[in-house]
């Protein structure tokens, strides 16, 4: 048996002023053939649990490709091109397969096209007819759609946020493409959307926590493959934007339909629960201060560049200097002429810069600083988070920079932080530090959970606030709540 393997990965934030180019693919990640399986064997995501379980069932894996960007805005429609291209010619030239398996994201929008996955995976169904079976897996936050749902065979996603689930998840659709090939099982699926916007919630907390334990009593149900609360992507503009529940049964519609339609009103009835008491950095700091255990996580949701946010926002940072703290570290900002300006300057030198605050005016001003420069680094470290470990990162060129009793760490390449790799790299062991802030808005408590005396979120101007009604939205389908008064029962 031979199944193609391979992805195309982009959460698209529509309200950020910064394209998606190929050449965000081509920083992050663009592999082609063998190398798709070298650089995801043994790694904690999608493809490393397909590549996990083709091997055990010993079967031939055929790599296409596999591309990934940094979420940012809207991706430019000569990227999307060649990156469609390339997957649908490497299918091609593949020969023969017994079925596709595709790791999605769910949120990708391009120039011209709102629903990316969805006509790429039309694209897909359109070069291999339907006799092939078609399984994807697809990210939490994906704004799922009907396309998507007509052109796969089974649509898989996951349940956990920070996403630790992910392998998990990457394996089970390896087997049910195995499964389907071999004429065992025929999915059925049904999605049911809500006119609900919902911010980024963690799955170990009420109320995500109790909706998946609804979905897992459905699961429980003989025939029932999978029952997805699908949290959505709210800051992509577009009509599909939104909470819904994708179910996978095998030929069983009405079951299906019953464990959708169930979720969907558990769901509904929860929706005030969603809300979420929220801090402004001064206000975050003065209760971690007033912990008397350490370290305490300060994350600062607004500027998380998993979400596309640009990285440099200084509204935390600003906070942190006027409180003139001590034994504090940040991690990290985003700013590669500082970054350039500290290496010029060379460790042991003293620097004046304008640092952050570079990409618009809503993540707040430049920070004029006068650092220290402790150390310079690569960026690259290797994963340790429950959320994709073994994964090999590069933030380009990164430096540490000391101001009073703050460390902060300023990168070259932005991104979210997940784990406490960026630090060590930099010489930083955050358990001996008071204060520790960083930018993320829930992937880094697989990793700091464990660690943290306390974890406190604030919130500030910024493309990822938990505000949503702060946020423009143009094209979205209304009435939606909570922007609007909605009688979905």
């Amino acid at each position: 048996m031979r199944i193609a393997i391979g992805g195309v990965v982009h959460e698209t934030n529509t309200f950020s002023n910064v394209k998606t180019t190929l050449a965000s693919f081509t920083t992050w990640e663009w592999e082609q053939g063998a190398r798709v399986v070298e650089r995801h064997r043994g790694v904690s995501n999608y493809l490393g649990g397909m590549i996990a379980r083709a091997e055990e069932l010993q079967i031939e894996l055929v790599p296409l490709c596999s591309a990934l960007a940094n979420p940012a805005g809207i991706i430019e429609s000569s990227a999307y091109e060649t990156l469609k291209s390339q997957l649908l010619l490497s299918l091609s030239e593949a020969g023969p397969v017994d079925a596709v398996c595709l790791s999605l994201h769910g949120a990708g929008v391009v120039e011209g096209i709102d629903d990316m996955e969805g006509h790429l995976l039309g694209s897909v169904r359109s070069r291999i007819g339907q006799g092939v079976p078609l399984v994807a897996t697809l990210d939490l936050h994906a704004n799922v759609t009907e396309a998507m749902v007509a052109a796969a065979d089974a649509l898989l996603g996951n349940h956990l946020y920070p996403h630790t689930d992910s392998y998990d998840k990457g394996w089970e659709a390896m087997d049910l493409a195995v499964q389907m090939a071999e004429g065992r099982i025929r999915p059925v699926m049904h999605l049911q959307k809500l006119p609900l916007l919902i911010p980024p919630s963690t799955t170990n907390l009420s109320p995500a926590h109790e909706v998946n334990e609804r979905c897992a009593k459905w699961e429980s149900e003989r025939r029932m493959l999978d029952c997805v609360f699908f949290h959505g992507f709210p800051y992509t503009d577009t009509p599909d934007v939104g909470v819904s529940v994708l179910t996978v049964t095998d030929d069983d519609k009405d079951l299906a339909v019953r464990a959708a339609e169930d979720t969907a009103r558990y769901i509904w009835h929860m929706r005030e629960q969603f809300k979420q008491p929220l801090l402004t950095p001064e206000e975050g700091i003065q209760e971690a201060l007033a912990e008397s255990n350490f370290p305490v996580i300060i994350n600062e949701t607004s500027d998380n560049p998993g979400g596309g946010t640009p990285g440099d926002a200084t509204h935390l940072l600003q906070a942190m200097l006027d409180a003139n703290l001590d034994k504090a570290c940040f991690a990290f900002i985003c700013d590669p002429e500082v970054v350039e300006s500290a290496i010029a300057a060379g460790v042991g030198s003293t620097i004046e810069v304008k640092l952050g605050g570079k990409t618009d005016s809503l993540h707040g001003e430049p920070v004029t600083i006068k650092a220290y420069v402790k150390c310079i680094t690569d960026g690259k470290f290797v994963a340790t988070s429950p959320m994709g470990r073994g994964a090999v990162l590069d933030h380009g060129r990164s430096v540490r920079l000391q101001a009073g009793g703050l460390d902060i760490i300023v990168s070259s390449v932005k991104g979210q932080v997940k784990d406490e790799q960026i630090f060590v790299l930099h010489g930083i062991d955050i358990t001996r530090y008071r204060l520790v802030a960083l930018k993320s808005s829930q992937h880094f408590r697989a990793a700091f959970e464990p660690l943290a005396a306390r974890i406190i979120t604030v919130d500030s101007p910024g493309l990822t606030t938990l505000q949503l009604h702060h946020l423009n939205y143009q094209r979205i389908t209304r009435p939606i709540y909570p922007l609007d008064e909605v009688d979905y029962d």
